[in-house]
């Protein structure tokens, strides 16, 4: 009786995991070691494709037509793009300085985008902490 390959019976014992995990949205834009340090941040501290799909989001919330930018409802976590530019900013924070470089060319301009069609808050920095610690927290937006 023949010998089967080790390699055949550990394929039978574990099925390839491939098909099993869809693939996860990538940044695109950005040089190639700027991709990876931002695969390592998010295996240790967010979600595999957690920047690609807050970028994604954020992108797609500033391209809504109009002067002013219309708020999606806020128990949709999905298309919050407060909560996407906060894992925009923790990227931006917990990145190396160079690949920090890579990021911030494509959020910069679209940051420029939010602040054009958006207005300050006054009072934005006196309903919690929370909105008071970062900037896109604190301003008007049509509803």
């Amino acid at each position: 009786m023949a010998r089967r390959p080790p390699g055949a019976i550990r394929a039978q014992r574990w099925p390839a995991r491939k098909k099993d995990v869809p693939p996860a949205r990538q940044v695109s834009g950005v040089p190639h070691r700027t991709r990876a340090a931002i695969n390592q941040l998010e295996a240790r501290h967010l979600w595999r494709g957690a920047v690609a799909e807050a970028l994604h989001h954020y992108e797609r919330f500033l391209r809504q037509p109009g002067r002013y930018l219309s708020l999606p409802w806020d128990d949709c976590p999905c298309c919050n793009p407060a909560e996407a530019r906060d894992i925009l900013g923790e990227a931006l924070r917990l990145l190396p300085p160079a690949a920090r470089a890579g990021l911030q060319k494509i959020v910069t301009p679209l940051d420029a985008e939010y602040l054009r069609r958006t207005l300050p808050d006054p009072v934005a920095a006196s309903i919690s902490p929370w909105h008071a610690e970062a900037w896109w927290r604190q301003r008007v937006r049509e509803r």
